[in-house]
Formats: structure tokens, sequence, C-alpha cells
């Protein structure tokens, strides 16, 4: 079972300064500087070819910067023998040979990184995949496969961990699941990196986020943070007279968006002041309810320049 670091163990940090990738006449990665340090979850977040995994191929020692360095703990990891005891990871859950068993494909990942036998086992109970450990991978759900990955990433037990679109094929129960192991896993001191789109889950699992756009940084802060910066806050109103308001509040400079369920949605105006002008037009108001941006509309917000990009660059 994976163990709570002591400070001694702890505080691998990742940091990346001036980072760069250019492939021919594209530049997937321009110039990212931040460090992920340990004891909360982190999310690397951007639209699709924001440069994401191209980041962590390079963390990886996988792929080699144009120019720039990345370190684990002021050491490049490609120089790190027996790696799945400093950074554990999973990258591309189907990256697995369909025709080796769950345990045999972790049993070979021990064995070249040097980690007792008894960890393969305990590795598939910490995953849930116990009773599938004979089974052949190439028969798994990308669910299963998901949970195989990160039994590897956790095997060698180790103080830095990345992950690359774990969520992706996960049920319900697994996404709870993953969810509370990945802040478990920063609660016990370790650095953990998770790179998603889903801004949703992240909004209930990151504690900081790093967003990127175009391979360049946008932020680099904390949730609350980040939700703040692209937020504004909306006024959600129901009423039967949903013409009468809306005339009301565009004369008094609002923008009123009538959604789908019925109700509107208010912004330029605060909740007093849509109450004070609904009450002066005799209009009735059976819901009144001032919301903030989600994560997601922060996101969005920040990083619409980048999208069209997304479609043409490296991810």
């Amino acid at each position: 079972m994976p163990r709570r670091l002591c400070p001694r163990d702890g505080g691998r940090v990742i940091e990346v300064e001036e980072l760069t990738k250019r492939y021919g006449a594209t530049t997937a990665v321009d110039g990212l500087t931040f460090t992920v340090r340990p004891g909360h979850v982190t999310g690397f977040l951007g639209p699709n070819g924001a440069g994401k995994s191209t980041t962590l191929r390079m963390i990886l020692g996988l792929n080699t910067p144009t120019s720039g360095t990345v370190v684990v703990d002021g050491v490049p990891f490609r120089g790190r023998a027996r790696g799945l005891r400093h950074v554990g990871a999973l990258l591309d859950a189907h990256d697995v040979h369909g025709g080796r068993s769950a345990r045999a494909h972790l049993s070979a990942l021990a064995h070249s990184n040097g980690l007792p036998r008894r960890r393969v086992d305990e590795v598939l109970a910490e995953v849930g995949l116990t009773a599938a450990a004979r089974r052949r991978v190439g028969g798994f759900s990308l669910g299963m496969k998901q949970r195989l990955g990160i039994a590897g990433a956790l095997l060698g037990d180790p103080p830095v961990l990345l992950f690359d679109e774990p969520l992706n094929g996960l049920d319900p129960e697994g996404v709870l699941w993953v969810r509370g192991l990945f802040r478990r896993l920063a609660g016990e001191g370790r650095t953990v990196l998770v790179s998603s789109h889903l801004m949703g889950e992240m909004e209930h699992t990151a504690h900081q986020l790093i967003v990127i756009g175009r391979g360049e940084l946008i932020a680099t802060q904390s949730l609350a943070e980040f939700a703040a910066r692209g937020s504004r806050q909306a006024v959600t109103v129901r009423t039967p007279d949903p013409a009468g308001l809306t005339s009301a509040l565009t004369a008094a400079g609002a923008t009123v968006r009538h959604e789908d369920d019925g109700s509107c949605t208010v912004t330029g105006l605060g909740a007093e002041r849509v109450g004070e002008l609904a009450h002066r037009h005799r209009v009735p108001l059976h819901e009144l309810t001032t919301r903030a941006a989600s994560l997601e509309e922060a996101f969005m917000g920040l990083t619409a320049d980048s999208v069209e990009y997304g479609s043409r660059g490296a991810r």
C-alpha cells in the first residue's frame, strides 16, 4: 500500500523553466515556466492542442526540449535509474501489450525497476483489479485499462505522480474513486499533477491549477483564484412574465438570456437591482439567485483564443 511520506522523503518539486518544443514550423510548447509542489493536487488544463501531453513527455524525458529545462527534485528525470521509484506516470492507457495479463504487465515493470514482486498484488488491490489480474489486457474496457495504468504509476510508491486524462472511460464510481485517490496521495505529501480537459471534474479534484493555451502559460494559481479571474456574477431569475422583465432590465443596461428550463440569466446588474426593477415594473418574481461563474465558464472565457489553435497544433 502507498506510504505516507515523511518530510525528508517529500518536497519533490517539478520545476519547468522557459520550456519550448517545436516540431518544424509548429510550436507545441512556448516558453512555459511553472512549479508543481507537493501536498496538493495540481490540475494541468488547456484546450486540445495546447501542449499538455508534450509538456508531460518532456518532464519524463520522453521528448527532448528545443530549449529550456525541466527537473524533478533538481534533477532531469531521464538521468534517474529505476525511474518508477521517483516518478510514476500514466500517459496512455492503451499503451499496454494486449496479450499480457495485468499481473504479467506489472511484474515486468517491477522487475525492470528493481521493485519487490509483492508490490504487484498490492497495487492490483489498490485499483480494484485483483479479480482480473490473470485476464489479458486486450479484453479490458478503457476504464479497466485506466485502472491498470494507475496501478503502474503507483508501483514504485513514488513521491511524484503524473496523470494524463486519467478519467477517460471511467464510470461514476470510478471517477469518485480516482478523485479520492488523488486527494489521498497529495495528503500523503506527494506531488500530483493531473492533465485533463474535464473542467467540472477538476473543480472537484484539484487544489491548484496550471492553465496553458497555444503552448503558453495563461495562469498558475489556486482553483478559487482562477475561477474568480474569469467570473462574472450572474443572476438567475424565474418569472411568469419574462417579456416584461426582459424589457425592464435591458432598458437599464442588463443582458438577459432565456434558458431552456424557463429561467432567465441576467448579467450586468446585481440581484438587488434586478429585484428593485422588477418591483417597480410590477413583474412578479418566483426566483432571484446570484450565481458565480463555474470553473468551466472561467476556463472557456480565458482560453477562447486558444481553441482554434488546438485543432492545428500538437497535443
